[in-house]
C-alpha cells in the first residue's frame, strides 16, 4: 500500500486545494500566458500558491499542470520543456508539502479532439499522458490525478499512459457541465463504472457549472457505483465580470454549506476549482473536520 492509498484508507475526508489559474492570474500571471511556465520562470509564485492551501488546511496540493501534457504546452510554444516542466513543479510542490501534505500529479485534457471526432488517435493520446505522468512521478508525487476530462476515451488513454510511466495511485475526475452530461455527452454513472472498472483509486467530478450540478453528478455516481471511492472538486461558481475582474459569487460560507452535503454520499475527497480560494478550502476544512 502507498502513501496515498493508506491515507485514503483512513477515516474521514481528505481536503484537497482550490484553484490554481485565477490565483495566479491575481499573483500577476499575465493574460494568456500559461500558468505551466511559471514553474520554471517565478517558481516562488508557485510555492506561495501552494503555501497558502496547505495553510488554509489542506491535505493534499496539486501540481501546476493542469495543461502540462506536450500537446497542450505545444500550443504556448513549450513543448521541448515537457518533462522539465512537469518535474519542476512536482518537486515546488512536494517541497511546500513536506512529509505530511500528500501530492497530486495533475493532468489535465490535451485540448484536442480525438477520433473520430478530431485527429488525436488513442494510441497518440496514451503516449502524450505517458510523458507527463512521468515527469511527475520522477518529481516526487504521491499519486496522479487525471481531472476535468469530457471524453471517456481521453480519460481512459490518461489513465492507461499513466500506468504506462508509473505505478503510482490514480484518480479520475470528469466536469459535467452540460445537462447533467460531460461536454461529449458522458453521463456520471456510465463514467464511474467505466473508471471504476479500470481499477482507479478514485473516481468524481470537478469544474462544472454550480456546485448544485457537480452534487448530482456525484449523487448520480454513488447510485451507481456504491462501493466506489469518490472525489469532488467544484468551482465556486460561474464567473460573471465586473470590469475587467472575473468575480465568483460563491462564498466560503457557502463552499462549506455544500461540503457537508457532499459528505452526504460519502466522498472521500473534496477541494475546489475555478474561483476558489483558501478562504474557502479553510471553511470546508473546519466544517468537514468538525
Amino acid at each position: 500500500m502507498t502513501k496515498f492509498q493508506d491515507r485514503l484508507a483512513q477515516g474521514g475526508i481528505l481536503i484537497a486545494d482550490g484553484a490554481a489559474g485565477t490565483r495566479l492570474q491575481n499573483a500577476g500571471l499575465p493574460s494568456g500566458t500559461a500558468p505551466e511556465r511559471w514553474n520554471l520562470e517565478n517558481p516562488d509564485a508557485i510555492r506561495a500558491l501552494h503555501r497558502g492551501y496547505v495553510e488554509a488546511g489542506s491535505d493534499l496540493i496539486l501540481t501546476n499542470t493542469f495543461g502540462g501534457s506536450r500537446l497542450r504546452l505545444e500550443m504556448k510554444e513549450l513543448g521541448d520543456q515537457t518533462h522539465e516542466i512537469n518535474l519542476t513543479a512536482a518537486r515546488l510542490a512536494r517541497e511546500v508539502a513536506g512529509e505530511e501534505v500528500l501530492v497530486l500529479g495533475d493532468i489535465g485534457p490535451t485540448g484536442q479532439l480525438m477520433e473520430p471526432m478530431g485527429t488525436l488517435t488513442y494510441d497518440q493520446a496514451v503516449g502524450v499522458f505517458a510523458e507527463q505522468a512521468g515527469g511527475l512521478a520522477e518529481g516526487g508525487v504521491d499519486a496522479i490525478l487525471i481531472e476535468t476530462m469530457s471524453d471517456l476515451n481521453e480519460a481512459k488513454a490518461a489513465v492507461e499512459g499513466a500506468r504506462r510511466a508509473t505505478d503510482l495511485p490514480i484518480l479520475v475526475t470528469m466536469s459535467f457541465d452540460t445537462h447533467g452530461r460531460t461536454m461529449m455527452g458522458v453521463k456520471p454513472g456510465d463514467a464511474a463504472q467505466e473508471l471504476w472498472a479500470m481499477g482507479v483509486d478514485a473516481v468524481g467530478a470537478n469544474c462544472g457549472r454550480t456546485l448544485t450540478e457537480n452534487l448530482e453528478a456525484i449523487q448520480h455516481m454513488r447510485e451507481a457505483l456504491p462501493e466506489a471511492t469518490l472525489m469532488a472538486k467544484p468551482n465556486a461558481g460561474l464567473p460573471r465580470m465586473e470590469g475587467t475582474d472575473s468575480v465568483y459569487d460563491v462564498t466560503p460560507e457557502i463552499m462549506a454549506d455544500y461540503a457537508q452535503k457532499f459528505a452526504a454520499f460519502d466522498v472521500k475527497i473534496f477541494g475546489g476549482c475555478c474561483g476558489s480560494t483558501p478562504d474557502h478550502i479553510h471553511a470546508a476544512s473546519r466544517v468537514l473536520r468538525g
